[in-house]
Order: structure tokens, then C-alpha cells, then sequence
């Protein structure tokens, strides 16, 4: 009996000695906020933007060689960027719009300077009429006689063009009869298509190839978004998918950070193994 006596009081002095500690420390530990409990992804800071330099632009260098052949979209309209894109010294292809303030000089500036010349064919996207077409651009509506007759033309207003490629045209581009057309008058002159791909539904490749015309197709878009980050990671994608596959196509336009990219970029390739050549290089 007393050993049980003496057990219940050193309990009870235990308990008291353990309780005024543990509400100090429950006093000392404070109790976690939702933010704490839940916390937001860290945001991560936004990549410094600097100015253009080819010491700090630089492409991935995967092993293997390959031909990239870069297609300027929506020349004509200044001759400003026909000399800055030229005074780059390599080779490109300029896809001029017919109607376009300063076609007709651009045309001529890009023959006197081998540059090779497409057209830039505006064709119906799935936003028209909201989204704004050429007056002189096709419409699905069209009877099949009014199309060849803007193909003839546009061939006419460049001479020089030895292929075409199609501005906008999610729309045009679906459609096979009209698709048709268009190839067939191409075909007339021994001129090529490269097909833009701003439908994935384009039957551009497949009537092509079943009526015998030259066909390319587009790759890579290098500048929608216009940033040197941006426009730098679609160039090396571009050069990976040549050095896999031997070539590849990409589109850009002549917006000032493309251009400087370009300047900054495209002269360094051959060191990486890519050979840069006109569009017909790479059609068939």
C-alpha cells in the first residue's frame, strides 16, 4: 500500500513539472497561416531583356550537318527591310505580297542581289471577314476562272518568282478544288508551293503530290512571339530537326527583332554544320 502511495505522488509531480513546459512551448510555436499550409508556386523572374549581341545569342549545336532554308513572309511594303535582310550576306527567300506599297522594288532589289523571290499568295483564313484580306486576295467564294485569273496575275506583277507560298489561307487552304487551281496554274509555269501550314487540315501536300507539282512545307515559325529568347529557341529547333532529317523549312517576317535575330544568328550556322539555301533547294 505504501509503495503504491508513493508511485501515485511521484506521478502526480511528474505531471505537474511536464505541463507548465509544454504550454511554453505551444505558447512559443505560432499556428501556421493558410499561406503557410497551402504556399503559392514561387513566380520565376522574367529573363533579362538585352540588347541584340551574336556573343550572347547563340543556337544549340547538335551533332550532324543538314540545309535550313529561311522564307521572309510579307516583303513588299518596305525597301528598308529588303536592305537589312540582304545586308545579313546570306542566302534567304523573300515571299512577296503583290500590291504591297513597294513589291514592285523589292522584287527588283531581291533580282539584283540573287535573292530568290516567291509569292506571297493572301488567301482566305477561317477569321475572315473580321480578319482583313488583300483586295486582290482568294476567296473559297470564287468562281475557278477568277482564281486563275489573280494566279496570272500575281506571276505577272513578279516575274522573277519561282515558287509561291500562302499568306494566311487556314481557310483556302482546306478547300481541294480551289486548291487545285491554284497549283495548276503554278504547275503552268514550273513554279513550286510551299505550303505555310496555318490549317492542320491543309490538303495542300497531298493534291501536290497528285498533281505533280514541286511542294515544300513549312517547318518551324520562327517569330510569333517577337523576342530574342523566343526566336532564338524556334531556330534551334529548327536546326535540330535539319540535322535529323537533313533539311527543314522555316517561315519568319520582317519585324525589327526578327531581322536582328537573323543578323545575329543566321551567319554562324555554317560552324554548326547547317548549310543555308533558297526555298527550291528544298522543295520536290
Amino acid at each position: 500500500m505504501a509503495i503504491l502511495v508513493v508511485i501515485i505522488i511521484l506521478a502526480v509531480a511528474g505531471y505537474l513539472a511536464f505541463k507548465p513546459r509544454t504550454e511554453v512551448m505551444k505558447q512559443a510555436l505560432p499556428t501556421p497561416s493558410v499561406a503557410q499550409k497551402f504556399p503559392l508556386p514561387e513566380k520565376k523572374a522574367s529573363p533579362e531583356m538585352t540588347p541584340f549581341s551574336s556573343a550572347r545569342i547563340q543556337v544549340e549545336q547538335p551533332s550532324g550537318t543538314g540545309q535550313l532554308a529561311v522564307i521572309i513572309d510579307d516583303m513588299g511594303a518596305s525597301m528598308q527591310e529588303a536592305r537589312s535582310l540582304v545586308a545579313i550576306g546570306v542566302p534567304v527567300t523573300f515571299s512577296i505580297i503583290p500590291g504591297l506599297h513597294s513589291y514592285r522594288d523589292v522584287a527588283a532589289f531581291a533580282a539584283s542581289k540573287g535573292i530568290e523571290t516567291m509569292i506571297h499568295i493572301p488567301m482566305q483564313s477561317k477569321e475572315w471577314p473580321q480578319r482583313r484580306l488583300e483586295s486582290n486576295g482568294l476567296l473559297i467564294s470564287m468562281e475557278d476562272t477568277a482564281i486563275a485569273a489573280h494566279l496570272e496575275q500575281y506571276i505577272r506583277d513578279i516575274p522573277k518568282a519561282v515558287g509561291a507560298n500562302n499568306h494566311m489561307g487556314s481557310e483556302f487552304t482546306e478547300h481541294e478544288m480551289q486548291m487545285r487551281v491554284v497549283l495548276q496554274a503554278l504547275k503552268d509555269k514550273g513554279m513550286f508551293f510551299v505550303d505555310s501550314v496555318t490549317s492542320p487540315q491543309t490538303v495542300g501536300q497531298r493534291v501536290a503530290m497528285d498533281m505533280g507539282v514541286k511542294f515544300g512545307r513549312r517547318n518551324v515559325f520562327l517569330d510569333n512571339e517577337q523576342d530574342r529568347t523566343y526566336i532564338q529557341g524556334q531556330l534551334s529547333q529548327a536546326v535540330r530537326l535539319a540535322k535529323k532529317t537533313g533539311a527543314s523549312i522555316v517561315i519568319c517576317h520582317p519585324h525589327p527583332a526578327t531581322i536582328k535575330s537573323l543578323a545575329a544568328l543566321l551567319p554562324g550556322l555554317k560552324k554548326q554544320g547547317i548549310t543555308l539555301v533558297s526555298a527550291s533547294r528544298l522543295v520536290k
